[in-house]
């Protein structure tokens, strides 16, 4: 049972939707198995609780 782990910051549902079946097909092409066998996690981590640099990300300018 592979498990594919995100940790990004909140996005859409219809976001999360696309990106759970593109990393399903990206991980069959490139390693095969049965597509229900994976797993993916989804970890949302709010802009004030992710730094970089010594900055929190939400004090930043252009970030995603």
């Amino acid at each position: 049972m592979p498990v594919i782990r995100v940790e990004m910051f909140k996005r859409t549902q219809e976001q999360k939707r696309n990106l759970a079946r593109e990393l399903t097909a990206a991980f069959v092409n490139t390693c095969g198995g049965n597509k229900e066998a994976i797993k993916i996690l989804i970890t949302e981590v709010d802009k004030n609780d992710w730094a970089s640099g010594g900055v929190i990300t939400a004090d930043k300018k252009d970030i995603i």
